[in-house]
């Protein structure tokens, strides 16, 4: 470094050792800052300033004057510089061995050097303490300056440092570049001809479904010509298996659906792998968010990009199209098989009922009361009915279920698939419903329903109840079901029961409250208590029933109505009560009684009877052969229909009657319409002791229809009546049937009922009301009262041998007596007294109606009260045929 340079020093130790030009220059008073300026420029007056007759030079770095001298002016370092001891600082140079450079500069410094410290004599003086000022200001400064310079010089070199760090991370990053350039363009050779080949496998797979359509239908098109016979081409079969497939198996198409699903994801992967830049993982999924969304290719760039995306999104929206379509045909296809009743019944213990008829209702309601007593129960009704109509028909019904659910099922109980759905194996009774109609059809039905029945893998739990129309085709349904199966026989139970209502007015009302569940029934129970005692004693020995038979255990369970007082009760035999439910009854101690003697003993002597029947029932010869039982010799049936007398001869014979075996009673045959008033006008009317009004076999499929009939021809019988009995004998029986106005029809049908009973044959249990208003006739509810049957037989099985024997010919049946045959006149006596009375004639009696009511009273709730008793009053018991 020249020493006359004007430049600043360049390093830091040109910053602690300047040369002698720059400080020079740096204290040149035109160069000083303004702070030091005025310690040089401004003149004192003891010590002017004289002005350097030598002009001021200043030289470039190579020793050469300059021309236009431009004096180095760094005013950051003026004031430091100002307190260097500039003589000792001249005597730290280097000596140069050019004697002619080295005494040139040094007589300049010698010069500028005296004419500095004259100037500093002149403007400070040279007192000692002014120069140890000076002198500690310098150290400082020279301790300051040595700190700052070792912190620049740390963060010049750390710069250093830091822009070689940055030349090598160039170096590098250069040659990493280089190095994944090298690669990529290694590999993208290979890359790019497996997106080719993705591309082309794609397009193959795509294009081979249509090449084999094509080949089939060259196939085809080849057989047909080389062949003159007709066959099915090649595509019809392909197309044949494929529907076969689909519909034979319940998740081919679901399946179909996954495998195109599958197949398109796979395509459209190949192919976005061969338009784009990702790998085939990335693809797959991408092809599979096209499918998902149809409106997610909007990101696609490139024209093959494009191309394939909506490609792949129209396949998904049809795809999602034929999944929303299946959806919507399985969720369809459920509903409607709810609706219509198809699905499984997964019930336990339920009652099943099979077939659909006017007597359901009735049947569902006494099993309603039945089950009142266990909080309600399951019952199941399965017929060939859509089960929205069978629900709108029970909702119809104007019946509390009383807790119990009613479900029903739309099936054939012929098929053992429909059986099994509505649980037929688990069930604890089957109801088995006879048709509206023939009643050989409707019996041939019930036999091929317990075939199915006994046909079920899994055995049935419960009995079977059979509801028969035919008494004939009772045989050949035991023998298919065997101990399984109990039958009932409507038609034969209603004309056993019409005909003893007939002779026996008032009977069809106790009936009504025996069969049915809401006031008394039949009930089978076993009593350890009661081993060893005798029946006469078991008769007062339930205070809340009334013992009726005995279930003999060594007889194989036989039940005996109405044994013998001496019979001793053995373990293991059940007793036959009345009671109005199963837990409301139980033995007591036995009470002391005293029975006492009959007032008369006399056996009531048969008289000859004539009987009308109105209209023609198929069990007629069944109806016949009973009256020939029970009416006394030379007796007349009246038969009055619109069947011709051959045709009515040959029904008869037909049916197994034969007429010259009749012993008791007479047939006489007239044809006419019972509700023409001519054809019946021809009858005498008044001289029948009872009409039986029976629903014809031409209108007896509609319950309202023959109901109507029944109705038209009761009026016209009582107002013939009324019309033909003697004005006399009307106003004599005016006292006792009640006030009537004078000339009302209504009353003279009432005082013609005296005369004769007519029981009539009543289907709808909505027409009973008309009748119990108009007192004029007797009826029985033939649909309700087999309903009740029906039910009584499904909650115990054992109870149709009893009803079986109350409805036979011979046996034991239900009898109104008169009060005269057990007391006299106004004698006072306990229930217990009568029932014992009653032993003595071989009769059990049960309940008891007073004269002045029109209800009879089944198994009284309070036997040992005494009472004044009627001689009008009558008497329901249960003995021996007459």
């Amino acid at each position: 470094m020249s020493l006359h340079s004007d430049s600043p020093p360049s390093s830091s130790r040109d910053w602690l050792f300047p040369s002698p030009a720059y400080i020079h220059s740096a204290y040149h008073p035109a160069n000083s800052p303004k702070h030091l300026r005025r310690f040089t420029t401004t003149p004192r007056t003891s010590h002017p300033r004289t002005p350097d007759p030598r002009p001021s030079r200043t030289f470039r770095n190579d020793g050469v004057p300059a021309s236009n001298p431009i004096p180095y002016r760094d005013f950051r370092y003026a004031g430091v510089r100002r307190r260097f001891d500039l003589s000792r600082r001249t005597e730290r140079l280097p000596k140069r061995d050019d004697a002619g450079a080295v005494s040139g500069r040094k007589s300049e410094i010698t010069a500028v050097s005296r004419e500095k410290v004259c100037t500093a004599e002149k403007v400070f003086g040279f007192s000692g303490r002014v120069f140890r000022v000076r002198w500690k200001m310098a150290i400082s400064v020279a301790i300051l300056i040595t700190v700052f310079s070792s912190l620049l010089h740390n963060n010049f070199s750390l710069q250093n440092q830091v822009n070689e760090l940055r030349d090598q991370v160039s170096k590098c990053n250069i040659s990493i570049d280089a190095t994944s350039s090298f690669k990529q363009e290694s590999d993208h050779r290979p890359s790019k001809n497996l997106k080719i080949l993705a591309l082309i496998l794609s397009l193959t797979i795509l294009s081979i479904p249509i090449l084999i359509f094509k080949y089939i239908d060259y196939i085809s098109k080849s057989r047909s010509l080389d062949n003159i016979s007709e066959e099915v081409s090649l595509s019809k079969q392909l197309a044949y298996r494929v529907d076969a497939f689909l519909s034979v198996h319940p998740y081919a198409k679901p399946l179909a659906l996954l495998v195109a699903t599958l197949l398109l994801i796979c395509l459209g992967g190949l192919a976005l792998f061969g338009v784009t830049d990702g790998s085939l993982a990335e693809c797959l999924w991408l092809s599979w968010t096209y499918i998902a969304d149809s409106g997610n290719h909007s990101g696609s760039e490139s024209v093959g990009w494009r191309l394939v995306s909506v490609s792949i999104s129209f396949g998904g929206m049809l795809i999602f199209a034929m999944m929303l379509g299946l959806v919507s045909d399985a969720i369809s296809e459920k509903l409607d098989s709810l609706r219509k009743g198809r699905s499984e019944v997964v019930e336990q213990n339920h009652t099943l009922i099979l077939g659909w008829s006017d007597k359901l209702g009735s049947l569902l309601n006494q099993l309603a009361i039945a089950n009142d007593s266990l909080g309600g129960g399951i019952v199941v009704v399965m017929a060939e009915r859509d089960k929205e109509e069978m629900e709108l028909d029970l909702a119809k019904m104007e019946f509390d279920f009383k807790g119990t659910s009613v479900i029903c099922r739309s099936g054939s109980p012929l098929i053992l698939a429909d059986l099994k759905k509505v649980s037929v194996s688990k069930a604890r009774a089957i109801i088995v419903l006879a048709e509206d109609g023939n009643a050989d059809q409707s019996d041939a039905r019930a036999l091929r329903t317990v075939l199915s029945l006994t046909g079920v893998k899994e055995g049935l739990r419960g009995h079977i109840v059979v509801e028969l129309s035919d008494l004939d085709n009772e045989v050949l349904v035991k023998l298919v079901g065997g101990d399984l199966v109990e039958t009932v026989v409507a038609h034969d139970v209603i004309g056993r029961l019409m005909i003893q209502c007939a002779r026996q007015p008032g009977l069809a009302q106790i009936w009504e409250d025996i069969l049915g569940f809401e006031n008394c029934e039949f009930y089978i129970k076993r009593w350890p208590l009661l081993d060893g005692m005798q029946f006469e004693d078991v008769l007062i020995s339930f205070p809340y029933a009334i013992p009726c038979g005995v279930k003999v255990s060594s007889c194989g369970g036989k039940i005996i109505l109405n044994p013998d007082d001496s019979y001793v009760l053995q373990e293991g035999d059940e007793v036959l009560v009345i009671a109005e439910d199963d837990d409301s009854y139980g033995p007591a101690t036995l009470p002391t009684v005293w029975g006492g003697s009959l007032p008369k003993d006399f056996v009531v002597p048969k008289s000859t009877e004539k009987i009308l029947l109105c209209g023609w029932r198929r069990d007629m010869e069944d109806m016949i052969m009973v009256l020939d039982a029970f009416l006394a010799h030379g007796s007349e049936v009246w038969m009055f229909n619109e069947v011709l007398e051959k045709e009515r001869e040959k029904k008869l014979i037909d049916g197994g009657l034969d007429i010259s075996r009749l012993v008791n009673i007479t047939l006489v045959n007239r044809e006419g319409n019972a509700v023409i008033r001519r054809h019946l006008e021809s009858l005498p009317l008044e001289s029948f002791d009872s009409i039986l009004i029976l629903a014809d076999e031409s209108v007896e499929d509609s319950a309202i229809q023959a109901d109507s009939r029944s109705l038209a021809t009761l009026l016209l019988i009582r107002d013939i009546q009324a019309k033909r009995l003697p004005f006399r004998e009307a106003m004599v029986n005016q006292v006792h049937r009640g006030s009537f106005s004078q000339g009302s029809w209504i009353r003279e049908m009432v005082l013609a009922s005296d005369k004769s009973v007519i029981i009539s044959e009543i289907l709808d249990p909505r027409t009973k009301n008309l009748l119990s208003m108009s007192k004029i006739s007797d009826y029985v509810l033939s649909n309700e009262l087999v309903s009740m049957a029906l039910a009584m037989v499904a909650e115990d099985r054992q109870i149709n041998d009893v009803l079986e024997e109350l409805f036979a010919e011979e046996g034991n049946e239900m009898h109104i007596r008169q009060a005269d045959l057990y007391l006299l006149e106004g004698e006072e006596l306990s229930f217990y007294e009568i029932l014992l009375r009653a032993r003595l004639r071989r009769e059990i009696v049960i309940g008891y109606r007073l004269a002045n009511d029109e209800k009879a009273v089944i198994n009284p709730p309070v036997k040992s009260e005494r009472r004044r008793w009627s001689l009008k009053d009558i008497f329901v018991v249960i003995a021996e045929k007459d």
